[in-house]
């Protein structure tokens, strides 16, 4: 395989990675990063330096949509990065002091959580008629569009979703990959704001989340310009097409779809990196 092949090749895994990290609300490098090193047989830890470079750029390409069509709470997001943030320096520092295998276990670890998450079926409009205090007086209630008018929310188990966010970050930092699930995880069922307000203020969360962590991976030397530009350049486009697909369309099936592919992504890294190394 030349060069030009495979720069092709990572761009159209790149591209489909974007749209579907985009309408989940998870991030494309949790498909970005066992792409790289199960499939072209790409160090870890240069895939998931690519990886943070592509989640900065799908986090761009679809929050500028999220955000003009009102879905995206960029106030609950600004708060919840405290806690990503620090999270992922942190995440990003062990990195480099842990092993290839060890990395393994716990990207597929994650990947299969991903997996269950990306199956469960979710509530688009959950009753939120209680209020919690301090999610008052931070102002981090909101609206979003929907089909029968403006609909407000509640926020609700402000410290518990920080918690998570804390965690979610520290993957991100480990692994590369935004940690969307996470962070969808603590909006969705912990902090019960809809679904789709989830999604979108994810996205626009894991770019501030991978751009933390990216300064430490290029200051080690593990962001390769030649891998992450075609991996930037497909995920970007994909991002925005995923974006604009997500604000009319029902995820259930495509959620099926993303889990049994993160299943087998999960299952082909323990067999080369864990199984057959033995």
């Amino acid at each position: 395989m030349n060069i030009l092949e495979f720069s092709l090749l990572v761009w159209l895994g790149s591209f489909s990675a974007g749209f579907v990290g985009a309408l989940t609300g998870l991030g494309g490098g949790v498909v970005i990063v066992p792409l790289l090193t199960s499939v072209f047989g790409v160090d870890i830890r240069y895939a998931v330096g690519a990886s943070l470079v592509s989640v900065i750029a799908t986090s761009a390409g679809a929050a500028s949509t999220y955000i003009k069509k009102g879905f995206a709470n960029l106030h609950l997001g600004m708060f919840l990065e405290v806690a990503t943030t620090i999270g992922a320096i942190a995440g990003a520092l062990i990195a480099t002091f842990v092993s290839v295998k060890a990395l393994t276990i716990v990207l597929v670890i994650v990947l299969l959580y991903s997996a269950y998450l990306s199956g469960q079926p979710k509530l688009e409009n959950p009753q939120n008629d209680t209020t919690d205090p301090l999610a008052d007086y931070l102002q981090i209630k909101g609206t979003y569009p929907t089909p029968e008018g403006v609909m407000s929310y509640q926020v609700h188990a402000v410290p518990a979703g920080f918690a998570v966010m804390l965690v979610a970050g520290i993957i991100s930092g480990l692994l590369g990959i935004g940690s969307g699930a996470f962070k969808v995880l603590a909006m969705d069922q912990i902090m019960r704001i809809p679904f789709k307000v989830s999604t979108t203020t994810s996205n626009f969360m894991i770019g501030v989340t991978a751009a933390a962590s990216a300064g430490v991976y290029l200051a080690r030397g593990y962001i390769d310009p030649g891998l992450s530009m075609p991996v930037m350049l497909g995920i970007l486009p994909g991002a925005f097409l995923g974006a604009r697909v997500l604000i009319g369309a029902k995820t259930k099936l495509l959620r099926i779809v993303f889990s049994l592919v993160l299943v087998s992504m999960a299952a082909k890294m323990v067999y080369q990196n864990l199984v057959g190394g033995i």
